[in-house]
């Protein structure tokens, strides 16, 4: 590898995303480009209407649910661990274990390796693979919840929790605030490996993508919609549907429903209360402060770019560690997959 003082400068923020310069291509442009390759399915990262996208199987199958089949002009898929060549880049991708098909996207050129990890986590998820520590000169990362106050507790004791007020008030249901894609799936998994066998009801907006990740080979168990249900029916029920879902009138229709949610911000006890969560489960699909430094240290580029999330505090740390940091500020990202 080159050396690193070289800062990668071919490839370089832009307003609509991280620009490949030799290899003419966007990584999870924010707008229609010519080329893209994107790193998964949310729709903060995967846009439609690009010319041609590179990115895994799962990915573009996410992508043609979300967005139709016809999002992109063409669908390239490459499987992790698989090389090619785009204008004397090398590219690969490598899992991130945020979702199911996201990948960190590995470039070589000129003798350097750069990695743009996208969104990741670094615990286990049921639904997709591990994280995969890639060493390199330059290490592009997110910071969602890059500030010490978050430090996600272990995933089955917020299952557990749920389980455990699940049985104290059996006659109410279960309302569990999910995302679509990535945590709806999650905390199905989860919740199967913690040994819950019943039927999970789900709001309407979410099955789409669980059908995704059945086709994707993803096991998830009895899955029933809450439409055709009899109030008394789902006492005691599990039920997953979008955060917010609560205050609509489709909410109606279970019995003396529990609000909870799941996602990294319920470590925020002051915006748990104003969704009027009364159970914030902290499940999150990104890494926690402890895991970002952890990944520092593992991956011991001797660069960090922060792409987007709570960068400054992240870029201090790393210069703590003898890194060169620097904050990109790309705009365009949101909190779907929290």
């Amino acid at each position: 590898m080159s050396d690193p003082a070289r800062g990668g400068h071919w490839i370089r923020p832009t307003p609509t995303g991280l620009y490949v310069e030799p290899g003419d291509f966007y990584i999870d442009p924010g707008r229609p480009v010519g080329r893209a390759v994107i790193s998964h399915g949310h729709s903060d990262h995967a846009r439609s209407g690009h010319d041609h996208v590179l990115a895994t199987r799962e990915t573009l199958a996410i992508m043609a649910g979300r967005h139709g089949q016809d999002c992109a002009g063409a669908m390239q898929a490459v499987a992790y661990g698989e090389s090619l060549v785009i204008g004397g880049v090398t590219l690969r991708l490598a899992p991130a274990g945020h979702i199911l098909g996201s990948a960190q996207i590995v470039l070589e050129h000129a003798g350097q390796r750069i990695v743009v990890s996208g969104d990741y986590k670094r615990r286990p998820d049921p639904t997709c693979p591990p994280f995969e520590a890639v060493p390199c000169d330059v290490f592009i990362t997110e910071a969602t919840f890059g500030l010490p106050v978050f430090r996600h507790p272990p995933d089955r004791d917020e299952i557990a929790k749920l389980l455990a007020t699940a049985a104290l008030f059996p006659e109410r249901a279960m309302l569990v605030g999910v995302y679509a894609l990535g945590k709806c799936q999650r905390v199905i998994a989860l919740l199967r490996q913690a040994g819950y066998d019943k039927p999970i009801f789900l709001h309407g907006q979410l099955g789409a993508m669980c059908d995704v990740y059945r086709r994707c080979g993803v096991e998830l168990g009895e899955l029933r919609p809450v439409i055709g249900m009899i109030k008394e029916g789902l006492a005691g029920a599990i039920v997953l549907a979008p955060p917010g879902a609560a205050a609509e009138r489709w909410a109606r229709r279970l019995p003396e429903p529990l609000v909870a949610q799941a996602s990294g911000w319920m470590r925020v006890k002051q915006r748990a209360k104003q969704s009027g969560v009364e159970l914030p489960l902290v499940i999150s699909d990104h890494a926690d402060w402890d895991e970002l430094l952890q990944t520092i240290d593992e991956i011991e580029a001797p660069e960090i770019w922060v792409t987007h999330g709570r960068e400054e505090a992240l870029v201090h740390a790393a210069k703590a560690r003898g890194r060169k940091a620097r904050a990109l500020a790309l705009v365009g990202y949101d909190e779907e997959g929290s």
